[in-house]
């Protein structure tokens, strides 16, 4: 029973929306400045893209695995908590450059995070079960759209980061994942399983 309560999806809701609150309340109150919050929300909702695109490869690293299986039906949570981060980090940052944002948003690191937004807003919007039944296969060719949201997400991270180190780390575990989906895909394609 508590595991079932513990996996649900408001349970999932609240773990996601929980680091969210923390750093907006720490903000609010000047606990956590400026370039922490937008550093915070940024790595936050990177990580949880990697954890969204990292489930199939997992899957198929994991096949008979019940949290596996689990991670296959919430995925889609990941990756609205994904945009909702980002979100959050595009809020922070308007607030505090104000027009100046539209003189910086041609900036190339800039830039490629504004894309990655724009990618990830119709990602999000069309996450509803109502619309992912009335999209049918289009949903699925609209959503391969999140690798193009990646490769931008980890441009602007690396184009603005002053220590682009953390940034190639997680775009290496991000490119073995998605290599071993690769490889995996093509194995299986050649054996015509």
């Amino acid at each position: 029973m508590l595991l079932r309560i513990l996996a649900s999806r408001y349970s999932l809701w609240l773990l996601l929306t929980l680091p969210g609150a923390v750093v907006l309340i720490r903000y609010a109150v000047g606990q956590t400045f400026y370039g922490e919050i937008v550093h915070f929300t940024g790595v936050l909702a990177t990580r949880l893209l990697i954890a969204t695109l990292a489930v199939t490869p997992l899957r198929l690293m994991f096949p008979r695995a019940r949290w596996t299986a689990w991670l296959v039906q919430h995925r889609r949570y990941l990756g609205v908590a994904t945009f909702g981060y980002a979100a959050l980090h595009t809020a922070v940052y308007l607030a505090r450059k104000g027009p100046d944002a539209i003189a910086e948003a041609m900036e190339p690191g800039l830039l490629t995070g504004w894309l990655a937004f724009a990618v990830f807003a119709p990602l999000a919007i069309t996450s509803s079960d109502s619309l992912v039944r009335k999209l049918g296969r289009a949903w699925k060719r609209l959503h391969r759209l999140v690798y193009l949201a990646a490769a931008a997400t980890f441009a602007h991270w690396l184009l603005v980061a002053f220590d682009i180190v953390p940034g190639l780390m997680h775009l290496a575990v991000l490119v073995a994942l998605e290599s071993y989906r690769i490889i995996r895909a093509r194995l299986s394609a050649r054996a015509g399983i």
